[in-house]
C-alpha cells in the first residue's frame, strides 16, 4: 500500500498503560524527536476553501533531516476520513525548498511544533506519541502491514486498536493543523 496512509488519532489519557501494552506485543521505540511541520497553501487552489479540508502540503524539519509531504484525504467531502494518498520524500536543502515555494506564491498556513516518540509493532502498526504545542497530547496508530485495499487496512488497524487492553481517549478526526487553525474539519 505504498502512497496510501491509514491512521487513527486519539487524545492521550494513559500513555504508560499504552506503552506497556505495546512492549508486551514486542513493540520497540526510538528517542523522542522534535518535529517542526510548516503547512503551506497553494496559489492555484485554496486548501482551506472547502467546508472540509482534504489536502495539505507540509515541510517537516527534525534534528535528523527534513522532508516534504503532500496528503489528499478520502472521502474528500466527508468530515471523518478513512485514509489518504500520501507522497513524502526526504529533502536535502529545506531552505531552498521553502524559498522555492514562496517564490511560486505558496503561502504559509500554520506551523505545528511537536515532540514525537515513535513505536513500531513488528509487521503491523506504527504508534506515535505526540505532544503538540498549543494543542495537547495525542497517540496516533498507523497501519504498516500488508493489505489489499485501503478498506482492508482500515479494518485491520481498527482490529489492532480494539485489541488493546487499555482505555484510549476520545478519537480525534482532524489533524494538528486543523486544530491550530481552529478548523473543525
Amino acid at each position: 500500500m505504498k502512497y496510501i496512509e491509514v491512521e487513527r488519532k486519539f487524545a492521550l489519557t494513559e500513555p504508560d498503560k499504552i506503552k506497556q501494552e505495546l512492549e508486551e506485543r514486542g513493540g520497540e521505540h526510538g528517542p523522542a524527536v522534535r518535529q517542526v511541520d510548516t503547512y503551506y497553501n497553494a496559489p492555484h487552489r485554496d486548501f482551506l476553501a472547502p467546508a472540509v479540508v482534504s489536502e495539505w502540503l507540509r515541510l517537516r524539519e527534525t534534528d535528523n533531516g527534513a522532508s516534504v509531504n503532500y496528503k489528499r484525504w478520502h472521502p474528500e467531502d466527508a468530515e471523518i476520513k478513512t485514509h489518504c494518498d500520501e507522497y513524502e520524500t526526504a529533502v536535502e536543502d529545506i531552505e531552498a525548498l521553502r524559498r522555492t515555494l514562496l517564490a511560486l506564491a505558496f503561502t504559509k498556513l500554520v506551523t505545528v511544533n511537536k515532540i514525537r516518540e515513535e513505536w513500531t509493532i513488528p509487521g503491523e502498526v506504527a504508534v506515535a506519541f505526540d505532544t503538540v504545542a498549543s494543542a495537547g497530547d495525542f497517540v496516533e496508530f498507523e497501519f504498516k502491514g500488508e493489505a489489499g485495499s485501503a478498506e482492508e487496512a482500515v479494518a485491520l488497524l481498527q482490529e489492532f486498536i480494539d485489541g488493546l487492553d487499555v482505555s484510549l481517549g476520545d478519537r480525534i478526526n482532524r489533524g494538528y493543523p486543523h486544530m491550530l487553525l481552529g478548523r473543525e474539519c
